[in-house]
């Protein structure tokens, strides 16, 4: 034999050895994943956004753990709209949900027809939303079993609307109600969630926990009440806080840490309560960032990066489309609006936007670029007031003015016209789709 001979067939074999190793290992399970949605939760309200007032430990250990994006927008500046886009993926305007909330008398829902997060993860994934619905309590398009979670556990609409019961369906057994305990809510919603996923430990699961708090009205539980600087409304978040705590504690205790995402946002700006940090106006406000930014944080151990920030332009609707990426499932066969974020999650790239655009119900209001925003409307003294009308359309650089103080149009009049362009584009797709004709 000659020399060197043996050592080759050594690494040769080595080589194969590996190979095979390699093809017996089994593949990586898809993620679970778990939405933590607060209600009306503001941009400042959490210490890794600023906030002085409000001790949100847990939260801002999950920040600096994973992904938090500044400029990450919900898909309407109130509640139900914003979930039917957060849901399907879609504007809101597609789903016939862009006006206003639905109210306890109302009997409009969700469409079945709208392919939700939870439907697009089947069958692979066990489905469960455990919280606030608010998008149809009555048939067809209630309970929420309807639209592909598996479990429901939770309210038809938001804790200040009557009448008001607490609802399970799923597992098995008829949907049933109970009364609600209003300061025990947030630590219910939790205890079912975490049972979800004590449940499902063994398989992929997605897992919605749509909080009521901090919408007003503020019952903050016995264990956090009068502890917080800002009062009731900082109780309350601090009771989220301590809750998401508890569920990253759990995950590390069942071993599935490192095969979970989790993300946390909110529906909308703050409303009555609640700060919007740098931000112009709050909840309802319309065109104004205040009513739309929202926190995001997404962790993922081992899945997503820990320590980095994101100013990258991204909006609740995405959630579809990235969920989907990750669970390495196709998008639904409809127009999908939102865009998968994985990219900008996993290794900082570019959003896959090059613009948002903005509703007020129905109606086009403003147009967001990665620097430039251009709002159309506003609000004053209970009139919805279009600027044209007073010469006061505004363009601001909202990377260097967050605030949105100082209109810039005079000063920029290409970047003007083309957003101007991207208005009228968004209004001409758009608003033809709503119900409510002019």
């Amino acid at each position: 034999m000659r020399q060197g001979a043996v050592p080759q067939r050594r690494q040769v074999l080595t080589g194969l050895a590996a190979m095979g190793m390699a093809a017996a290992a089994p593949a990586r399970r898809p993620p679970n994943i778990v939405v933590v949605l607060a209600d009306d939760l503001g941009y400042g309200d959490l210490g890794v956004q600023g906030s002085n007032l409000i001790a949100t430990p847990n939260l801002d250990r999950l920040a600096r753990q994973g992904v938090r994006m500044t400029d990450f927008y919900a898909s309407a500046n109130i509640c139900t709209p914003s979930r039917a886009g957060l849901q399907t993926g879609r504007y809101p305007i597609r789903t016939g949900l862009a006006h206003e909330v639905i109210r306890p008398t109302d009997i409009n829902g969700l469409p079945l027809s709208e392919i939700t997060i939870a439907e697009a993860l089947k069958p692979d994934y066990a489905t469960a939303l455990v919280g606030k619905w608010h998008l149809g309590h009555v048939a067809p398009f209630w309970p929420p079993t309807q639209h592909g979670y598996d479990l429901f556990f939770g309210l038809p609409y938001s804790h200040d609307m009557k009448p008001l019961s607490l609802y399970s369906a799923g597992s098995g057994v008829e949907m049933t109600q109970e009364d609600v305990d209003f300061p025990q809510l947030t630590q219910r919603f939790f205890d079912r969630g975490l049972q979800f996923i004590e449940d499902n430990k063994a398989r992929p699961f997605f897992l919605t926990l749509s909080l009521t708090a901090p919408h007003l009205s503020l019952f903050p539980h016995p264990d956090h009440a009068g502890h917080s600087r800002a009062a009731a409304y900082g109780d309350v978040v601090e009771e989220i806080d301590t809750q998401v705590g508890r569920l990253t504690t759990r995950l590390k205790a069942l071993g599935i840490d490192r095969d979970t995402i989790v993300i946390v946002t909110s529906d909308n700006g703050p409303w009555m309560e609640g700060s919007s940090g740098p931000l112009r106006d709050r909840k309802g406000g319309a065109g104004w960032d205040g009513g739309y930014r929202v926190p995001f944080i997404a962790w993922g151990p081992g899945r997503i990066p820990a320590g980095k920030v994101s100013r990258e332009i991204a909006m609740n609707i995405d959630l579809l489309p990235t969920i989907m990426a990750f669970a390495d499932k196709p998008l639904p066969s409809t127009v999908i609006d939102g865009r998968d974020l994985s990219a900008v999650l996993i290794r900082g790239a570019k959003s896959p936007h090059n613009e948002l655009i903005l509703f007020n119900n129905e109606k086009v209001v403003a147009v967001r670029t990665d620097r430039w925003k251009f709002v159309a409307s506003s609000y004053y003294r209970s009139i919805v007031l279009p600027l044209a009308a007073i010469r006061g359309e505004g363009l601001f650089d909202v990377r260097a003015d967050p605030a949105e103080a100082y209109n810039l149009a005079s000063l920029h009049p290409d970047v003007l016209a083309d957003m101007q362009a991207r208005l009228a584009h968004a209004k001409a797709t758009f608003e033809p789709l709503g119900l409510r004709k002019p």
